[in-house]
């Protein structure tokens, strides 16, 4: 589990890690807690980095299996339509019942007063599962 704190713009840093995973073979699913955001991520993926695109699609459109970075949004599809459990990329403020089928799970968190309380509930929330847990924060660019 690593969390990502200090975020000025989540959707911006969901594509840079992203990108990074695809760079490095490594296929990801971002769960997103609304429509709203999903559409949002769905038309920055386009254009970032500003030179090229993501690819990317709806986690359950047929070619949904080949893209590097799937999308989906609501917390209750139990993870399955997802085609791959690699890793997984929250948006969402409470922890989603299916990250456990990931390999990787990513949470980023807002330096939003109230977005950083319900990040530390799941940080909480994952720590006291034993889980091993990893801070990046990315307002300090410090890893602990």
């Amino acid at each position: 589990m690593d969390f990502y704190t200090g975020s000025t713009d989540k959707l911006r840093t969901a594509c840079q890690l992203s990108h990074k995973a695809m760079q490095n073979g490594v296929r990801t699913a971002i769960s997103l807690p609304d429509a709203a955001t999903f559409n949002a991520l769905d038309k920055l993926l386009w254009h970032y980095p500003a030179t090229a695109f993501i690819p990317h699609s709806r986690s359950d459109a047929e070619e949904a299996e080949q893209m590097p970075v799937v999308l989906n949004h609501g917390s209750d599809n139990g993870g399955e339509k997802f085609p791959h459990h690699d890793l997984l990329i929250s948006l969402h403020n409470e922890c989603v019942p299916f990250f456990s089928r990931f390999e990787r799970v990513i949470e980023i968190i807002s330096a939003d007063e109230e977005d950083s309380r319900m990040g530390r509930e799941r940080y909480k929330f994952y720590k006291d599962r034993g889980y091993e847990l990893r801070h990046i924060d990315l307002a300090n660019a410090k890893t602990s």
